[in-house]
């Protein structure tokens, strides 16, 4: 049987650079990018007080990721591009993830569990267990006891906004906008939407009008409160100034009123309607 057991390959030059092969380069990732996440959150705490959201029922001694640990590790992979909890079975492997969680020991080598050893990471099963925890789980529940706290996590968006403005902003403009998302299996809350013909999730987004991105809510499993949550927090930050709000013609419930909020919603085309604005684009011309 032959053995190859060469220490480098050799190709073609390109020029005058050689080109070669070799496998002495140990833990090598390919996500680099992450050490800048790394440096943001450093910064911002939002991991940290994202993990504050938690209330962790396990026993301490008996465990061997903290929340904080956790949550980062789904945080920075879902920022890397890795979705899927399974993809998490070969990134507990990865050291630099493991740098950037906070591990103490990024190899793993030192873990309590032999089957463990060389994995620094929550396993996907792990990961599991804190993002499906039920609300009334305690101390006594048999595996999942990581529970979450949804409106302090809407709370938390809205003070990570309002951090990034060294003064209360005067005017702050909320643009909600629905969108369709296609599923092709039967995943649990979708629905068929006659509007785009195909069954889908339709997440809600809140889009800010100035230097910060837009803010993801799953409007179809229950958090249809959490427009109100950002006009309540914005009035709060905005001081004297005033919060805005535009939504389309199927936003839906209208939440209008304190706080110096505004809105402005859209309707659907009718032939009355479009004939009323024609008229009135003439008349103002």
């Amino acid at each position: 049987m032959t053995e190859c057991n060469a220490e480098q390959l050799e190709f073609h030059a390109l020029g005058r650079r050689a080109v070669v092969g070799k496998f002495d380069g140990g833990n090598i990732s390919s996500d680099g990018g992450g050490l800048l996440l790394g440096e943001v959150e450093a910064r911002t705490r939002i991991v940290e007080r994202l993990a504050e959201q938690f209330v962790d029922h396990r026993d301490p001694e008996a465990i061997e990721h903290s929340v904080r640990e956790l949550v980062a590790q789904r945080v920075y992979g879902l920022a890397l591009g890795y979705e899927d909890l399974n993809d998490h079975n070969r990134l507990r492997l990865d050291t630099l993830l493991a740098v950037l969680v906070g591990k103490e020991d990024p190899t793993g080598q030192d873990r309590f569990c032999p089957r463990d050893q060389g994995k620094p990471l929550a396993s996907s099963s792990t990961l599991n267990r804190l993002e499906l925890t039920p609300p009334n789980a305690d101390a006594k529940a048999r595996y999942k006891k990581i529970v979450a706290n949804p409106a302090g996590m809407d709370r938390l968006l809205v003070d990570c906004f309002l951090d990034a403005y060294e003064q209360p902003p005067e005017e702050i403009w909320l643009d909600l906008d629905a969108t369709d998302d296609p599923i092709h299996g039967h995943q649990e809350g979708r629905f068929f939407h006659g509007y785009y013909g195909h069954y889908c999730y339709l997440p809600l987004y809140i889009f800010v009008s100035f230097r910060q991105g837009c803010v993801n809510f799953e409007q179809q499993s229950g958090n249809v409160g959490a427009p109100r949550t950002w006009r309540a927090g914005c009035c709060a930050g905005a001081g004297a100034g005033s919060v805005l709000e535009r939504r389309p013609a199927g936003g839906g419930r209208a939440w209008l009123g304190a706080g110096g909020s505004d809105a402005a919603g859209g309707r659907g085309r009718n032939q009355s309607g479009a004939g009323s604005v024609a008229s009135a684009a003439r008349r103002a011309v």
